[in-house]
């Protein structure tokens, strides 16, 4: 971070005070979180036989209040607070390949694929495709052969990884930026459908009602949104087909890997979905892209696609926002803010496509403005079904249990009958120069306790 000298002094005289080292440690414990909340108020835990109070807190440093770390899962926000999000979200996927967390280990027996659906097109961009290891033109075409407008309709050159032209269109002119906007603020929409439709196709190829289909088999998923440099989101998504109790029970054995991924791809090709607003921009009929990656991943430790792999991509992507695509982290509220916002012309004119669109009455039900920043998307970025596999709100229970215990060891209160009394209020967020010049050696130097990612 970019410090002063007079931050610099601040933290000096900071630590000539008393109060010094637990004014830090209430800090150095939130692992470097960029933007902690504060809260006010006290707590204490009490003898559940005698209502005798056997230990008290009331923050008595930092102005009063508690710091706890803002829980934030986007990376670019909180680099810390991501991190446990995505470890969290590694141990959530990966119990539900091979167990663990309530989740049986028979499940790694299950067939079950990695998919990955992804957006149409809506008009050629600036691409690196790589080729047994080569990097390859981009979008080689005939010299001279030009769009309606003028523009080359090919690019030979090979881009850099870090080109800033990759994601841009050709010609933004010919490109379909309210369709683009259109099909992003239905992606949530289209998701549902496909789930809905892969239990339809299931019964199809079995043979049977879907009523009778649950009485052999379900189907569980967890999946995540990612967004490509072109600003669009893609879906990857764990699949998996159970018995009728879902996770503890096995599946019939007609049910299997090779199935599962015939029916992924017939259900990712069949959803259809008309986006409102047909007399305003035309009549749109949207659906996942033609490109739909379907692979089978492996028990444990063996083949291509293990179950650490698959469980570590999910969580890196779970960690991503609009941000990868170049767009902006908060919300826009008014159109002035357009004019300066610090974005590529690409993702500029899908804000601006979602602002205009989200104005207009056949739109309102989308909350294209609301949603601009979003570059139109309104989705969740990390859903699963509910019997996939444990939950992220379990997870977090599970660390506080954690800490709790050791704070009552570290108390000395042992297999007492202990109430825990609190009553904390929000009182602002954030830190002082000093304590960020604190917060910043934390995350630049591994200081702290690594997270206790449980």
């Amino acid at each position: 971070m970019n410090s002063t000298p007079r931050d610099v002094a601040a933290l000096v005289a900071r630590a000539a005070e008393p109060e010094f080292a637990a004014w830090r440690s209430n800090i150095v414990r939130l692992n470097g979180c960029t933007n902690p909340i504060h809260l006010a108020g006290t707590s204490a835990f009490i003898d559940g036989e005698t209502g005798e109070a056997l230990w008290s807190y009331g923050s008595p440093v930092y102005g009063g209040r508690l710091l706890v770390a803002c829980g934030n899962r986007r990376v670019s926000v909180c680099p810390t607070c991501a991190r446990v999000y995505r470890a969290d979200t590694y141990q959530l996927i990966r119990a539900g390949l091979v167990g663990g967390k309530t989740t049986p280990a028979t499940v790694s027996g299950h067939p079950r694929v990695f998919a990955t659906l992804t957006a149409p097109g809506f008009g050629p961009v600036h691409s690196r495709r790589e080729q047994d290891g080569r990097v390859r033109a981009c979008r080689p075409r005939r010299a001279g052969e030009c769009c309606l407008h003028g523009v080359a309709v090919g690019c030979r050159e090979r881009h850099a990884v870090d080109d800033r032209r990759l994601g841009e269109p050709l010609c933004p002119r010919c490109y379909d930026y309210a369709g683009a906007v259109l099909w992003q603020a239905s992606a949530g929409r289209l998701w549902h459908r496909f789930a809905l439709e892969l239990r339809r196709e299931l019964a199809r190829r079995a043979g049977v009602s879907r009523t009778q289909l649950a009485e052999s088999v379900r189907l569980s998923y967890a999946k995540v949104a990612e967004y490509q440099r072109r600003g669009l989101v893609h879906f990857h998504a764990v699949v998996r087909l159970d018995g009728p109790e879902g996770p503890e029970s096995a599946p019939p054995g007609w049910a299997s890997t090779e199935l599962l991924s015939a029916v992924v791809r017939d259900a990712a090709g069949r959803v259809r979905l008309t986006a409102p607003g047909g007399l305003v921009v035309g009549r749109r009929v949207l659906g996942f892209g033609r490109q739909v990656d379907i692979r089978p991943i492996a028990e444990f430790g063996t083949g291509d696609l293990t179950s650490a792999a698959v469980a570590g991509y999910i969580g890196k992507y779970a960690t991503k926002g609009a941000e990868a695509a170049g767009a902006v982290d908060g919300r826009i509220r008014h159109a002035r803010e357009l004019v300066l916002l610090p974005v590529r012309r690409h993702v500029l004119r899908m804000i601006g496509t979602c602002w205009w669109l989200g104005g207009l009455p056949d739109f309102e039900p989308l909350g294209l403005r609301r949603w601009a920043h979003m570059l139109g998307y309104g989705g969740h970025f990390s859903t699963k079904s509910r019997q996939y596999s444990t939950t992220l709100t379990a997870l977090r229970q599970t660390r506080v249990e954690h800490r709790a215990r050791e704070q009552r060891a570290a108390l000395g209160l042992g297999d007492r009958s202990v109430v825990a009394v609190g009553q904390w209020r929000y009182a602002g967020r954030g830190y002082s120069p000093a304590a960020a010049l604190v917060a910043a050696s934390v995350r630049e130097g591994g200081e702290g306790h690594g997270g206790a990612l449980g």
